[in-house]
């Protein structure tokens, strides 16, 4: 990659300090293939690594065999050293275990988010320190950037696959050593440079789904081999019974397809998931509405924030302004209630300043 050719943003990245160690997380994706791709022609010492984290059935995401092999593909078209870290135990132990529970106890977890927490950015980490590595890249659509004398995570260049919500447990310690190389660059540029570099993944899809629920055999079935499953009477907010449903724990707030109701053509949401009682209550979208929702585990990039801010609480969804004081966040106009167990994720313009979990 040339200086004339280089956009000024990678020439001035590229340009700080001495070549360094850099341990690439490869997913088997392309924006980790471009990521180590454009650390190596930046000059400096890339070796990759996939962290092979589920040992169960798996047909999709980073978790299945096809994955690991993509990811060596990538790493051997670039003439760089690839790995293999056995991490399941630890995956077990915190994404998968808790996923479980959640929907046990009627919450709705986000197995990502929680993910990037325990193994991405902390087993991970360590790992890299151990091995004499300076820093740690993946692939995340995101950005990496100085706000004064702090470090921030900040929104992608492209909108649409905008990653920074799934990495608002990053503090100061972990962004110090975290580098995100494919955050300045739109997925359609991300897939330019992989198929001009002829790597393998170049025209990949990306993944969507929970890498260790299989497509064929579905949540339902994942979970009704480990927790068992009750039916439960659906009522509306009046206490009318109008349906049910066969596994209250596979039920989230602000459902509304899978439940066939009876009594109208209104449309009618998930407003509350009672798992102890077997009840799911329904309302209207003016009865999804809340004023306040309670944080638990606020998690903040530097200092606590205070105050008004804007909050994310989906992957992809939009913004909307709140004030949070101490773990109360109040909505500036009625806002769709948040599932318990969901991310709710802080930022002022365009940085993340942390995230914390809806109660």
């Amino acid at each position: 990659m040339c200086s004339t050719c280089c956009p000024r943003w990678w020439r001035d990245f590229v340009g700080r300090g001495p070549e360094m160690r850099v341990l690439v997380a490869m997913s088997g994706g392309v924006d980790s293939s471009v990521a180590a791709a454009l650390l190596l022609d930046a000059g400096h010492e890339v070796v990759g690594v996939t962290m092979r984290l589920w040992g169960g059935e798996s047909d999709t995401g980073c978790c299945s065999v096809s994955e690991v092999d993509d990811a060596r593909r990538v790493a051997h078209r670039l003439g760089i050293d690839h790995h293999v870290f056995n991490l399941g135990d630890d995956f077990d132990r915190y994404v998968v275990e808790p996923y479980v529970a959640d929907h046990a106890a009627g919450r709705t977890p986000n197995p990502c988010v929680e993910c990037n927490r325990h193994l991405k950015f902390d087993k991970l980490l360590r790992r890299a320190d151990a091995l004499g590595f300076d820093a740690v890249a993946t692939g995340h659509h995101a950005r990496r950037v100085r706000d004064g004398d702090r470090w921030r995570v900040a929104r992608g260049v492209d909108a649409a696959k905008d990653q920074s919500y799934v990495l608002s447990m990053l503090t100061q310690r972990e962004l110090e050593r975290t580098w995100l190389p494919v955050g300045e660059l739109t997925k359609a540029e991300v897939r330019a440079r992989a198929a001009a570099m002829d790597l393998p993944t170049a025209a990949k899809p990306d993944s969507q789904d929970v890498c260790f629920i299989t497509r064929a055999a579905g949540r339902e079935d994942f979970l009704r081999r480990r927790i068992p499953l009750h039916p439960a009477e659906v009522l509306d907010t009046a206490g009318t019974v109008v349906g049910a449903v066969d596994a209250v724990e596979l039920v989230t707030i602000g459902q509304r397809k899978g439940l066939d109701l009876a009594g109208g053509d209104a449309r009618r949401y998930v407003v509350d998931v009672d798992v102890a009682a077997r009840v799911v209550t329904v309302g209207s979208v003016d009865d999804l509405l809340q004023r306040e929702v309670r944080i638990r585990d606020l998690v903040w990039s530097a200092e606590p924030a205070e105050g008004p801010v804007f909050v994310q609480v989906s992957a992809h969804g939009e913004v909307a302004p709140a004030r949070l004081t101490g773990d109360l966040l109040r909505w500036d106009m009625p806002h769709k209630r948040v599932a318990p167990g969901q991310s709710v994720v802080f930022y002022r313009d365009e940085f993340v300043l942390g995230g914390g979990i809806a109660r």
